[in-house]
């Protein structure tokens, strides 16, 4: 099976390439070759990796920024996705489309369901919701997975910034009013590829859609910082006291849903797959990042 994912740098992109395997080639496609804000760069990109399923991955994801650049935004994560799932129809194979949280407003009294009602309260959220919309549009064999808080080995991310912040600081203040599920991008690989094979093999395959894909167990930010820093500290890395604060303790640009919770029960009762509970991915993600 080829796999074509958008995107070279991005922690899905990364994680995917590392867990490739024997049965499974993972094509990373980027720029410049694949442009999502430059239009015609996509259908020849992705063409020419002759995939069996692509795989959306690709984003603009800085959520401040975003505000100060809608147009950018909406080129990438609407027009640039649903050319990407436009690209994937033509050649007849299906896609899987990354979205977010950030499409809820943050307001209900538990996890999320994929029924609930849609309601972005940022150019972020907005732009996503759009991309999830164009890719529904352009291709009628996808599934738009909504993840959450991801974390991994690769990019820039929480864990990564947490770890920093501990090797010189003695106590960090962290946000404690927004509630999410932590999410490893080492687990959203292995689903990926749990849910392609899956795709690949049955072409009767029906229940298209969407899907929550969140790690398992919820927490706040500064819940998140102590279980990182505990790791840390016990396989003798930095560790620092942590400091609950509240969101406007910490102000930003863009607002952030205070309820990120997100229900995966949909995905393991179709795909037979769930995350890892959070002390063992957190643990494995530290692991590596202290190996570095």
């Amino acid at each position: 099976m080829r796999l074509a994912v958008t995107g070279r740098e991005g922690q899905v992109a990364a994680s995917l390439l590392e867990a490739g395997r024997e049965d499974v080639k993972v094509i990373a496609i980027g720029r410049p070759q694949l442009d999502l804000a430059r239009r015609g760069t996509v259908i020849e990109a992705i063409t020419a990796a002759k995939p069996d399923i692509v795989v959306s991955a690709a984003a603009y994801t800085a959520v401040d920024q975003a505000e100060d650049e809608p147009e950018l935004a909406f080129a990438v994560n609407a027009a640039g996705a649903g050319e990407v799932a436009q690209a994937a129809a033509r050649l007849g194979v299906p896609v899987i489309h990354l979205s977010t949280d950030y499409v809820f407003d943050g307001t209900k009294d538990g996890p999320y369901l994929e029924t609930d009602a849609t309601a972005p309260i940022g150019v972020y959220g907005a732009s996503k919701l759009a991309g999830e919309q164009a890719v529904a549009s352009a291709n009628s064999r996808h599934l738009i997975l909504r993840t959450a808080w991801v974390y991994s080995p690769f990019g820039k991310n929480f864990a990564k910034t947490m770890l920093r912040l501990a090797s010189d600081r003695d106590e960090i203040p962290v946000v404690a009013d927004q509630w999410g599920n932590p999410t490893s991008a080492l687990d959203i690989a292995d689903a990926i590829l749990h849910a392609a094979a899956r795709l690949h093999r049955n072409e009767d395959f029906a229940a298209w859609g969407i899907y929550h894909l969140a790690g398992t167990g919820e927490t706040n930010w500064s819940g998140f910082a102590r279980h990182i820093l505990d790791i840390s500290g016990g396989l003798g890395g930095p560790s620092a006291r942590v400091r609950d604060i509240a969101a406007t303790d910490y102000p930003t640009k863009a607002r952030r849903p205070v309820n990120s919770r997100l229900s995966s029960a949909k995905f393991a009762s179709v795909f037979g797959w769930s995350a890892p509970v959070l002390q063992k991915s957190a643990r494995e993600v530290v692991r590596r990042l202290l190996s570095r």
